[in-house]
């Protein structure tokens, strides 16, 4: 059966809890992707220093 929009007082809450929803899930991409980044420079960057460095 398909879910039909009725004018159930519980309607607001299902659309904020989906806009909720959605902001944890763009916080929570955001998240990973700062550590996946943090992580890969902090494997890098002894690896240039010491290539530079030794030049």
């Amino acid at each position: 059966m398909a879910h039909m929009i009725t004018n159930s007082p519980s309607l607001p809450a299902e659309i904020e809890n989906h806009g909720t929803r959605l902001w944890w899930k763009r916080l929570g991409w955001m998240g990973f992707l700062f550590f996946l980044i943090k992580g890969l420079l902090w494997l890098v960057t002894p690896g240039l220093l010491l290539y530079f460095g030794l030049q």
